[in-house]
């Protein structure tokens, strides 16, 4: 029975990362998509383009900020004493810190730099006669979007999503600031094995940071094989 429960101590927070990595790629396809492809289309007006360089900056702090600082103004603003916090609470909507969807929401603003810049510098390389024949043949510019930018764009969208998947499943400070360490969910492999070092249990998390080192290699292997063949 011991040994059962330890196994189940181990494999319920892998399961909680994989499930918030999953979830977190999947919105950041359905919503970064569409920013960086905004992002990357020129535009005539000088102020429009000053708003995408500032929002590029703006998207571009998880890269240089510390997890606990965005961990620490994202739990400020879910509370439930916040605006935001307290706008849930009349719409009946239950606080999100220290829940799964809290954890999403975390995991979509620390990893959206990580899926946004290779999205986005796959669309600026596309070529402009492309886009050009593309607006004559096609008015419509969702299709436009669908059918043009988004066939050329795959190798970045598909780099992006691995390495946000990647992101998210070793994240520690962000998912620890809002979302605490509740078994089954919100406690991540990265929580639970710091959890065991705290405990001295050094085998565990032996057992537990082996299965993340082999998990990130193949990351990396499939990441460094999709890089290659965008140099070529």
């Amino acid at each position: 029975m011991m040994a059962q429960a330890l196994i189940a101590d181990m494999l319920t927070p892998f399961w909680v990362s994989i499930k918030l990595a999953g979830i977190t790629t999947l919105c950041l396809l359905l919503l970064a998509t569409p920013l960086a492809y905004w992002l990357a289309k020129p535009s005539r007006r000088a102020v429009l383009s000053r708003i995408k360089i500032i929002l590029i900056g703006v998207i571009a702090m998880p890269l240089v900020l510390p997890p606990t600082v965005i961990g620490f103004y994202l739990l400020l603003l879910l509370s439930p004493t916040s605006a935001f916090g307290q706008w849930l609470a009349a719409h009946h909507i239950s606080p999100l810190i220290f829940t799964f969807e809290g954890l999403i929401i975390g995991s979509i603003i620390y990893s959206l730099p990580f899926y946004v810049q290779p999205v986005y510098a796959q669309f600026l390389r596309i070529p402009k006669s492309v886009l050009e024949v593309a607006h004559l043949l096609e008015p419509n510019s969702f299709r436009r979007f669908v059918s043009v930018a988004l066939p050329h764009a795959r190798v970045g969208i598909i780099l992006g999503s691995l390495i946000s998947f990647a992101h998210t499943i070793g994240e520690f400070g962000v998912v620890l600031m809002i979302g605490g360490s509740i078994s089954g969910e919100t406690k991540v492999i990265s929580i639970a094995i710091y959890e065991q070092v705290e405990a001295l249990n050094y085998d565990t998390a032996h057992v537990m940071s082996a299965v993340l080192i082999v998990l990130g290699m193949v990351m990396v292997t499939l990441i460094a094989s999709i890089s290659r063949a965008i140099s070529k």
